[in-house]
């Protein structure tokens, strides 16, 4: 057997060597062909065919300027198209080499006469693609020339920045310290010199992103700068870069955190940054403002909050009245809140058993709920992408996610589509803030965090149970906008009611408002019923008025001091 093997590899071995000569010279010639062809096009004055092909590109980078993402099939079905482009290009030009000898032999002689740089060029080819693009905004419409990065991998890692930019508006970042130690991201839509300013907080699995995703026309944060108003974007912790001033945090430490840290460490610290940021932009731009105004605060700052965000802007505001320190806040706008959960569907229902009486395993082993490497999150994205692209798919897949929420008809699908889910980082929900609404729903109360025990309940509340938020709401000394969607089934319209008569009989001045919409088309769907309605809303709010803090306390030591003289 070893003798049969040496005499065929011997036979073997010519063949391979004679197959391996056409794929060199096939090589070669693709080599040289390039070369000649580059040479040749530094030579002309025009160049029609390169004109064509940056049109083009640019054409796919303008076509995809709002829409970056491709999805798994959309990658196999370009993948075989350069292939195949690629493979016609070397015979295109082996052809032009064989059938023109006389140019070739031309373009070879200057070939060798060419200098290094052209060389240097060729063997390293760089294609840059400038859009031009209309910007919006800011000091009025112009024109700008942007450049667009082509990634391979296509996943559109475009940042809120990059959205408020790419339109022309102004953009700040500020870093905000909580007292606790994690690093949040506020991000600024500025107008330095506006005397009432607007902070928009997102909810679960959300980020600022949802406040700029519509565009220019259906987006809040646009519509309120505007307006007239300094724009801030909140966003909570729970990333899953975990942003912390230890670097060296664990993942299982970093996730230690329920809704009782975003009601009274994230929006407390976001809050009175804007309040050190506007007070000091102020003074100095208007240096005689203190003396036009009696008010401490020179500003007026409403707050617009959707889902988990309009209850830990409530824990906000009352703990901040429980422990007499100002909120700052002259008016807020809810919408879809969350804090009352016990009217839900099956699936809810049973995320909170399961969430409930497992909490002691799953602690854990769970810390947060997301999505945990880089390829995975590409995945899933990408997935995500294709069931969009595939009407057919898509819908089914949008059905059976309604029909697991209990019927609410947002855009799931659509939604992981946008680009603050990507590969590289996305928000996550902490195991915590999961049992934290289940213990709501359970009890059926609006109330802080249960630790479980008597002895570290009264170390946080001074009190074997929980605070309950709801017994509170007298507290509460600004109006505040209540708006429920008629098809949302994630929170519905009765638990939105039951804020509303909680601080109605609390006699908090408080309105409330129903629309057609589902959970998730409050920030990510164009609906301009709404936006409308928020902007009258705000409009309320008079920035020359003295500050409405504490004026439902000091009617009612009026009211007081008028019984006492009778």
């Amino acid at each position: 057997m070893n003798w049969i093997q040496y005499i065929l590899l011997w036979i073997l071995l010519p063949v391979k060597l004679l197959l391996r000569i056409p794929l060199r010279l096939l090589q070669l010639a693709y080599f040289v062909v390039s070369k000649v062809l580059c040479i040749s096009r530094e030579k002309r004055p025009s160049h029609l065919h390169a004109y064509k092909r940056m049109q083009s590109i640019k054409e796919q980078f303008v076509h995809r300027a709002t829409d970056r993402r491709r999805g798994i099939v959309e990658d196999l079905h370009l993948g075989t198209e350069i292939c195949i482009e690629a493979v016609f290009d070397v015979v295109h030009k082996a052809a032009h080499l064989v059938l023109s000898p006389s140019k070739a032999f031309g373009a070879l002689c200057g070939l060798f006469s060419s200098n290094e740089n052209g060389i240097k060029e060729i063997r390293n080819p760089v294609v840059d693609a400038s859009v031009s693009a209309a910007t919006l905004g800011g000091e009025g419409p112009g024109s700008s020339e942007r450049k667009i990065n082509y990634e391979s991998l296509n996943t559109d890692t475009r940042t809120c920045q990059d959205v408020i930019t790419d339109l022309g508006y102004p953009y700040e970042a500020i870093n905000v310290i909580t007292a606790d130690g994690y690093i949040l991201l506020l991000e600024r839509i500025p107008r330095r010199d506006a005397r009432k300013a607007l902070f928009l907080q997102h909810g679960v699995f959300d980020s600022s992103m949802g406040w700029v995703s519509n565009g220019v026309v259906g987006s809040p944060a646009f519509a309120a700068y505007d307006q007239g108003y300094d724009v801030y974007l909140g966003n909570f912790r729970g990333l899953v870069s975990r942003e912390h001033v230890n670097k060296n945090i664990s993942s299982r430490q970093y996730w230690q955190y329920s809704i009782n840290e975003h009601g009274t460490e994230d929006i407390p610290a976001m809050i009175e940054k804007i309040h050190q940021v506007k007070t000091a932009e102020l003074k100095l731009s208007k240096p005689d403002i203190e003396e036009e105004t009696d008010d401490d605060q020179l500003y007026k700052l409403c707050a617009i909050s959707h889902s988990l965000g309009g209850a830990a802007m409530i824990m906000y505001v009352v703990t901040r009245r429980i422990e007499e320190k100002p909120h700052r806040l002259s008016r807020l706008i809810l919408l879809s809140p969350a804090g009352f959960h016990d009217d839900s569907n099956i699936v809810f229902s049973a995320a909170e058993i399961l969430l409930t009486f497992m909490a002691p395993v799953m602690s854990h082993v769970v810390p947060a709920f997301y999505i945990p490497t880089r390829f995975f999150r590409m995945l899933v994205f990408k997935l995500a992408r294709d069931l969009h692209n595939l009407p057919a798919v898509g819908g089914l897949v949008q059905t059976l996610m309604s029909y697991v929420v209990g019927g609410d008809s947002s855009n799931w699908v659509g939604v992981l589509g946008l680009p603050h889910y990507n590969m590289n980082d996305m928000p996550g929900v902490s195991f915590r803030v999961a049992l934290h609404l289940a213990q709501i729903m359970r009890v059926g109360k609006f109330r802080m965090f249960d630790y479980g025990n008597a002895s570290a309940n009264r170390m946080a509340y001074n009190s074997p149970e929980p605070l309950d938020l709801g017994k509170h709401y007298g507290l509460i000394d600004i109006p505040v906008d209540l708006v429920a969607g008629h098809k949302d089934k994630v929170i519905r319209p009765s638990m939105v009611k039951r804020h509303y008569r909680l601080m109605k009989s609390a006699d908090v001045n408080v309105s409330y408002n129903q629309f057609e919409y589902a959970h998730l088309d409050f920030t990510f769907s164009h609906r301009e019923e709404l936006l409308s309605y928020v902007m009258s809303r705000l409009l309320l709010v008079d920035p020359n008025s003295k500050h409405q803090v504490n004026q439902r306390v000091e009617k009612s030591e009026q009211k007081g001091q008028d019984a006492a003289d009778k």
